[in-house]
């Protein structure tokens, strides 16, 4: 089931796209019917859960590292499930009707993968895959921030450097833990004693993860990212703070409690800074007029008393925290919701512009006062109920530690009975409008459901009992009753309740007072401000240690390099003065041959002074090496030599071409400089070559691949199954950055001015020339294309499905493809007629995405990338030995030959070919500055908070 639910959730990801081709915003109803139909099974498991059952579905990834995607569901993580799938059901519908009609891609996507990302964190008990669902929740909330708008931009920005450096702190104590304790098995790091005895390792591990905590879920000091990110729409501002995002670092502080409870450091550290962030995001909260913007603090508000009582560490704490965390995420989400309907309704967020609303949306005003009411913790509603459990979990801290807690606490939620009015008052109160027509049903029905649960969950307490038990006993590992009631007799969180009721009553009655208190700055500057500045100071430190070496030539970067490799082999010599025997028979008179040609070639590409001569020297000296690897038995080295050779020399005449036809005379310093480099580093190359080659007997790693590489791939390629097969992670990352590569040669080209070339108007009469001879011109290789072009084509496909056992594979058979794809080019007439009609971009991408399906295949075997293999029976007799790998090669083929097309596609064109066509200047259409026309505007389109870093921030 864990396995399936995870599953769903990331192939409807995929699938988002065509579903909002079909239905556009709409879309938002079957996904949100999916998350419900994945949410009737967590449910139909709960009682088990409650009961002690503890389910775990393992699926190999990387065994020889003992890695795993091991899922486990216990008490705590059914509780964030049913909060990702439930709240994420509601967010859904409620984008249905939140946007005007239109394609909402980006939007569906990163929403549908948020989720995704969460659940993964949330199920994960191997403690590297959690920490890689983490990092995703990160790069989610980023993209759903930034495509929000221009002005969303630097505030999703902000948001990631912000949780990625929490994320870097994870990182180090995964690490750490995994080190010492020799398993990545969550459960299992934190049930091990060992670590824990070494007081200066838990320290360490503690504040590692308290910085991952506090930056996730938004403590002070890195509060103010979190309404900073209120620039996103209201729909993502909804899913980030009821059941994502935020709610990450406080599931990681409860995951964690079980090892850090009682520890002094874990303990002063959430309780303190919990507290002071509850306070601060309660005054915030009240400075603000904008609704959205003052939800966003108040959220900073209640993830403070959680993770304070989160610290407490008391089975008292820990059943407060998982009760507020639940009943958080319903009236938050209601809230969120629901000011996107008054939004929508009446044009503005700004409490000084609204009044009066009860009459004209009382449905909605109905829904707002219940959820603020359970947010400020109003008895009968579930925030009174996890209110109490707070203040009771409080009051467990010993001594003066204890009281400040208590006062600290009932401080910040007189201010949460405060906003909470203000919400409600800023809206609805004032003199009535005129009563509106019928509210729409749909918009507000999500809202609703969330708003209505706070209430009826108190009618039915006794049934999440179990729950609560269950979840203290996963993050304390004690056996726990809770009791939850409305009604515990007279006691002191009783009384501390009442004080905040009275105290908020009287706040809320001198409202006016409280804002003239509260319209001053009470801090010299705001978070985005504190962050803007240590952000410039990090670039210009940057920029400093930079200049030391930068320069605008390539030349000392070489030389640099080279120079390092001289002095490496030349500490290596001085450290092992041995050379090894000199054997003749390991070298061949040819091998002399060879070496003096390489000579040759070499000196005359440093001799000449044209570049076109230098390129072609360059490639003499490439097809050279390839007769080397043929005189030792390299055929596939000897056919990817010569491919590359031969597309490089097509595709570096396209640049020449832009480049003066002779180098830059050179001074003699710099000759002699240069010329005594390179002669070191040749004799530094050699001595490696002839120190490490040759001289010894074969190694057990090559003896191994002659050995086994048959029985455990299927192939007797060795090299190509080196490369797809062995190394295979290795060869789709390279594939990866491959693509990265192909996709930003494109985009810079395009900026860059350099193509088309023809844009350049002193090179028009230079092409008007050439037209009326470019077709005489390529006449004889035109006819031999027309036949070599298809045989070229043929033999690419065979080397693609052969090179598991022969020469060839899924590079090679790209660049055998690519030099036809030149071929066609150089024999038209014009780069208008040579140019291929393939989407590059998207063959860049398929080969990407073919390559990382291809090791999905490989986890029925158990690990990813693994190759499967077997004989298939042929009709007219005999089998192929198909194997996975050659679903890979596809991969390393598309992206490979999307890259080289986009090379001749984009270097290649120039003025010849547009000769056919008038010359006339071209009008650029004036660049946008707004948003796409599938986005939403800066908060959606009808949000329209000012980020807080515009606004001044914190006063």
């Amino acid at each position: 089931m864990l396995v399936v639910l995870l599953a769903a959730l990331t192939v409807a990801a995929l699938l988002t796209p065509f579903l909002d081709r079909l239905l556009g915003r709409n879309a938002g109803w079957p996904l949100a019917a999916l998350f419900i139909g994945l949410l009737v099974p967590v449910l139909g498991a709960g009682p088990g859960v409650w009961g002690g059952q503890t389910r775990v579905e393992v699926v190999p990834w990387m065994p020889a590292i003992d890695v795993s995607l091991r899922l486990r569901m216990d008490g705590t993580a059914w509780l964030f499930t049913v909060l990702v799938l439930g709240v994420g059901a509601l967010v859904l519908l409620y984008s249905s009707r939140y946007f005007p009609p239109g394609r909402r891609t980006g939007f569906y996507f990163f929403i549908v993968a948020f989720a995704a990302s969460m659940q993964g964190l949330v199920l994960a008990d191997d403690i590297i895959v959690m920490f890689v669902f983490w990092e995703l929740t990160t790069i989610c909330s980023f993209f759903l921030i930034g495509i929000s708008g221009t002005s969303a931009t630097r505030p999703a920005v902000r948001t990631y450097i912000v949780t990625a450096l929490g994320g870097l702190a994870l990182l180090a104590a995964v690490i750490m833990l995994v080190v010492r304790t020799g398993t990545t098995v969550l459960s299992e790091i934190l049930a091990d004693p060992s670590w824990r005895q070494d007081e200066t390792f838990l320290l360490v591990v503690v504040g590692l993860v308290v910085l991952a905590v506090f930056t996730k879920s938004a403590q002070f000091p890195f509060h103010y990212w979190l309404p900073d990110a209120m620039a996103a729409s209201t729909p993502v501002s909804t899913y980030l703070h009821a059941a994502t995002m935020v709610k990450a670092g406080i599931y990681l502080a409860m995951r964690f409690s079980p090892a850090f409870a009682g520890v002094p450091l874990w303990t002063v550290l959430l309780v303190s800074f919990g507290l002071v962030t509850a306070l601060l995001g309660a005054v915030f909260a009240l400075q603000r007029h904008d609704l959205k913007e003052l939800l966003a603090y108040s959220t900073v508000s209640q993830l403070g008393l959680i993770v304070a009582v989160i610290g407490v560490g008391t089975p008292t704490a820990l059943a407060a925290a998982a009760v507020h965390t639940l009943a958080h995420a319903m009236f938050k989400a209601a809230l969120f919701m629901l000011i996107g309907v008054i939004d929508t309704r009446a044009g503005t967020r700004d409490i000084r512009e609204l009044r009066g609303l009860r009459r004209a949306m009382p449905v909605t005003a109905v829904l707002t006062l219940l959820a603020a009411l359970s947010m400020a913790g109003i008895p009968p509603l579930a925030g009174f109920v996890s209110k109490e459990g707070l203040f009771e979990a409080y009051l467990d801290l010993p001594g003066a530690f204890g009281a400040a807690a208590a006062v600290l606490a009932v401080a910040a939620s007189v201010g949460t009975f405060a906003y909470s009015f203000r919400i409600v008052h800023g809206a609805f109160g004032g003199p009535g409008g005129e009563r509106a027509g019928r509210e729409p049903v749909l918009f507000f029905l999500p809202p609703a459901v969330a708003s209505l649960a706070g209430a009826v969950a108190v009618g039915v307490l006794a049934a999440f009992d179990p729950l609560v038990s269950r979840t203290v006993q996963d993050t304390l590992g004690e056996s726990y009753d809770s009791h939850l009631a409305l009604w515990h007799g007279v006691n002191l969180p009783l009384v501390m309740s009442g004080i905040v009721i009275a105290a908020g009553a009287v706040l809320a009655h001198q409202r006016s007072r409280v804002d003239r208190a509260l319209g001053r700055k009470l801090f010299p500057t705001a978070g985005t401000r504190v962050f803007e500045s240590l952000y410039d100071r990090v670039l210009v430190l940057g920029r400093r240690t930079g200049d030391l070496t930068r320069t605008d030539s390539l030349a000392p970067f070489l030389g640099s390099t080279v120079a390092v490799v001289v002095l490496i082999a030349a500490a290596q010599v001085v450290a092992r003065p041995e050379v090894p025997e000199y054997r003749a028979d390991v070298t061949r008179p040819v091998d002399w041959l060879l070496v003096g040609l390489l000579l040759v070639s070499v000196l005359a590409a440093v001799s000449v002074r044209s570049r076109l001569s230098a390129l072609a020297l360059v490639g003499i000296t490439g097809f050279t090496v390839a007769m080397w690897f043929q005189v030792v038995g390299g055929v596939d080295l000897v056919l990817t030599q010569l491919l590359v050779e031969i597309l490089t020399v097509v595709v570096a005449v396209f640049v020449l071409r832009r480049l003066p036809k002779k180098f830059l005379p050179t001074p003699p310093r710099r000759t002699v400089t240069t010329a005594t480099i390179a002669v070191a580093a040749g004799l530094s190359a050699a001595l490696g070559v002839y120190t490490l080659t040759g001289r010894r007997e074969r190694s057990p790693v090559s003896q191994y691949f002659l050995d086994e590489t048959y029985s455990d791939t299927g192939g007797t390629n060795i090299v190509n199954v080196i490369l797809v097969d062995y190394r295979a992670l290795d060869t789709l990352g390279e594939l990866t950055v491959l693509g990265v590569a192909g996709l930003a040669m494109i985009a810079v080209l395009r900026t860059s001015g350099l193509a088309p070339f023809w844009r350049l108007p002193q090179l028009v009469e230079h092409a008007r020339e050439v037209i009326y001879r470019s077709r005489d011109n390529v006449l004889i290789m035109r006819t031999v294309a027309r036949y070599v072009g298809p045989l070229v084509l043929a033999f690419s496909i065979f080397l693609l499905f052969t090179g598991h056992q022969r020469p060839g594979g899924g590079f090679i058979a790209a660049l055998v493809g690519s030099a036809g794809a030149a071929l066609h080019y150089l024999t038209s007439a014009n780069s208008a007629e040579g140019t291929i009609r393939l989407p590059a971009k998207a063959l860049i991408s398929a080969g990407i995405v073919v390559g990382v399906g291809s090791g999905l295949l490989g986890l029925v075997d158990g690990s990813f990338l693994r190759p499967l293999h077997a004989d298939i029976p042929l009709p007219w007799g005999g089998s192929y030995h198909f194997t996975t790998a050659l679903v890979f090669d596809v991969g390393v083929y598309l992206a490979v030959i999307g890259v080289l097309l986009t090379a001749l596609r984009e270097l290649g064109t120039d003025s010849v070919g547009v000769a056919d066509r008038p010359v006339r200047a071209e009008v650029r259409p004036e660049p946008r500055t707004g948003p796409g026309k599938d986005e939403p505007a800066a908060s959606g389109e009808h949000d329209r908070a000012v980020p807080a870093a515009e606004k001044g921030g914190e006063r």
